[in-house]
């Protein structure tokens, strides 16, 4: 992990941690919730020795990377731009895009506007979501989950934040991390994310005392809010991106997910990518791989595995 350098870059009228390692044509790593780029360890370190340059931002919002205090500052274009502006700081036109959880929806999204900034994608756990033509997205997720749907929890500014602050940074992020029930995230209203005060969490194999603390570290000198406000500003990535309706993802993707992973048993994921409706809108997707016995973290869980499938497919480019 020391071989590993960080720097800070001026992007898009911000400061933005880059985590970053090797040399060759550029990887861009790009994390999800409650993550950093710390959750690319391993990939970083995979791929350095592979003749790539590995580079893994904080994203806006997260970490070392600055955190504008308006919420209305965490849009996707801004999210999009922040990249743009990366890829331009490391004197590229165009990178291999790698992305989970929320990363993986702002590589939807880069891709989506920007597909001339992107050789190929690999995205993990979260599919890409057609904007529908006149029901906002959180409408939708009310319906389907109620209220306590996780999503919906974390709409109130500060409601999710003192939850988060009375568990403790480093129970919220066991708790996430080791979720591993293949259903959506329903905490009702008056429970807290936290689970109950005192509540021993056992750690998997693949997950260390140590990697917790990092991330605990980080998201208690900076906060929840940052990464909160992704989600509360999903409505206004709905309104923000009509412009792009019945766009399709037009470069080389290969998507990866556990089969234990909340984000697969969601709505109609299983259908949409096994039955023809994610190829129609993602033309060049070459494969859907369905990892058995994988969560919702699967770079973290299988490391090795994941850095493999990741290089058999970004090597053909």
């Amino acid at each position: 992990m020391e071989s590993i350098s960080h720097r800070q870059v001026s992007v898009n009228g911000i400061n933005m941690h880059v985590a970053e390692k090797g040399s060759g044509p550029v990887v861009l790593f790009v994390h999800g919730f409650p993550e950093l780029w710390y959750s690319w360890r391993h990939q970083i370190l995979s791929f350095s020795s592979r003749g790539y340059r590995a580079v893994a931002p904080d994203l806006r919002g997260y970490g070392d990377t600055e955190s504008p205090p308006d919420r209305s500052s965490y849009s996707i274009l801004h999210i999009v731009g922040d990249l743009v502006a990366l890829i331009d700081s490391l004197g590229q036109d165009k990178v291999f895009v790698v992305g989970h959880d929320w990363g993986a929806n702002v590589a939807w999204n880069l891709c989506l506007m920007r597909p001339d900034r992107v050789r190929a994608l690999v995205n993990l756990s979260v599919a890409f979501s057609p904007r529908h033509p006149a029901r906002r997205p959180l409408d939708t997720l009310r319906a389907l989950y109620g209220d306590g749907y996780y999503v919906c929890r974390f709409q109130e500014p500060g409601e999710a934040e003192a939850d988060f602050a009375t568990a403790g940074a480093e129970c919220i992020i066991k708790k996430l991390f080791t979720y591993r029930d293949p259903v959506p995230l329903v905490v009702p209203k008056g429970k807290s994310f936290g689970g109950s005060p005192g509540e021993q969490i056992t750690l998997p194999p693949w997950l260390s005392e140590e990697d917790i603390s990092y991330f605990a570290s980080k998201f208690e000198k900076s906060g929840f809010t940052g990464g909160l406000n992704y989600y509360r500003c999903i409505n206004l990535n709905w309104e923000l991106t009509a412009a792009w309706i019945g766009a399709q993802i037009m470069v080389p993707v290969k998507f990866i997910v556990g089969d234990l992973d909340l984000a697969y048993h969601t709505g109609n994921t299983k259908d949409y990518l096994h039955k023809g409706g994610f190829k129609k809108d993602v033309p060049f997707l070459e494969n859907v791989v369905v990892m058995e016995g994988v969560g919702h973290f699967p770079n973290e869980e299988r490391p090795d595995e994941v850095s493999d499938h990741i290089y058999d497919f970004i090597q053909k480019f």
